[in-house]
């Protein structure tokens, strides 16, 4: 017994002829009488009596046609929901620091603007957390800041943007260029480890020779901020975040000689995941924000 078994039988009823029902839905009028003896011989019943020209549902046969109704009536629920599901399920989202303090907030908008029934879930955290969480299938895209670690994660090339070299405004750097061994004695205030700006930020001043080791670690840019703006030390920030803290003169920008940290940003996927709608439309998103 099929769906088309009870879509036949449900014609069959409403039109009371099996000739009348197979006008209806296209198909052969032997087709529609096999139908009903395959439901009939399969359920042991009989399901219509045949006075005249007519067909008349048996008390089986009104059993029958309460349930096929029911059945058929779901199926196409489902059929037609299932056409949005993909636009009123929930999307997944890690994001970087920076990436989710700049960007991410007026792309979710725009994105919310196109899929208003879709639940948009935002987690931000460090990109080796993000990569995890991808792997793991926790999130469905990332937007991270540098490389990407696994292979088995595709890549979508995005903006980037530059780190800066900052210190408070009292201090002997603020405002100049300094040679690098000048830094290598001075306390410096990092992001947490899996940051990628500061795995950036460490390989660069490596390979010039200055080896450091942070007086603060820390997740919080803020907190980074403050610590600079009351003497505490150096530190290496994305200037989209302090530009603000630059601007109001709580802090200064320095410069090394020769060298400078820029970086790439990435939205990342599973090279196996199915891509909906709205993931293909976030994505392009991302690429028109940078």
């Amino acid at each position: 017994m099929t769906l088309r078994h009870l879509r036949i039988f449900l014609a069959v009823c409403q039109e009371g002829a099996a000739t009348a029902a197979a006008e209806k839905l296209y198909i052969a009028q032997p087709t529609v009488s096999v139908a009903i003896r395959e439901l009939e011989r399969h359920y042991k019943v009989t399901l219509f009596d045949r006075i005249g020209r007519r067909l008349f549902l048996t008390e089986a046969g009104e059993q029958m046609r309460s349930y096929a109704q029911h059945i058929v009536s779901l199926l196409e629920e489902m059929e037609t929901r299932a056409q949005d599901w993909e636009e009123t399920g929930t999307l997944r989202v890690g994001s970087s620091i920076t990436i989710g303090t700049v960007e991410l907030p007026g792309i979710v908008k725009r994105l919310q603007e196109q899929y208003p029934k879709l639940r948009i879930e935002v987690r931000i955290c460090n990109s080796d957390t993000i990569e995890g969480a991808i792997l793991g299938n926790e999130i469905d895209l990332g937007l991270i800041e540098g490389r990407r670690h696994s292979g088995k994660l595709t890549a979508v090339e995005l903006g980037g943007d530059e780190l800066v070299f900052l210190c408070p405004p009292g201090h002997p750097f603020a405002g100049k260029t300094v040679a690098p061994e000048a830094v290598g004695a001075e306390p410096f205030l990092f992001r947490e480890r899996g940051s990628a700006g500061r795995d950036l930020v460490e390989s660069t001043l490596r390979s010039r020779g200055i080896e450091v080791r942070p007086l603060w670690q820390s997740i919080s840019t803020q907190a980074l901020i403050s610590g600079v703006a009351e003497g505490l030390g150096l530190a290496v920030l994305p200037l989209s975040l302090v530009r603000p803290a630059i601007d109001a003169g709580e802090i200064a920008r320095f410069w090394i000689e020769d060298l400078r940290c820029t970086r790439q940003f990435r939205l990342l996927y599973h090279q196996n995941k199915y891509l909906t709608r709205p993931m293909q439309t976030m994505i392009r998103l991302c690429k028109e924000a940078w």
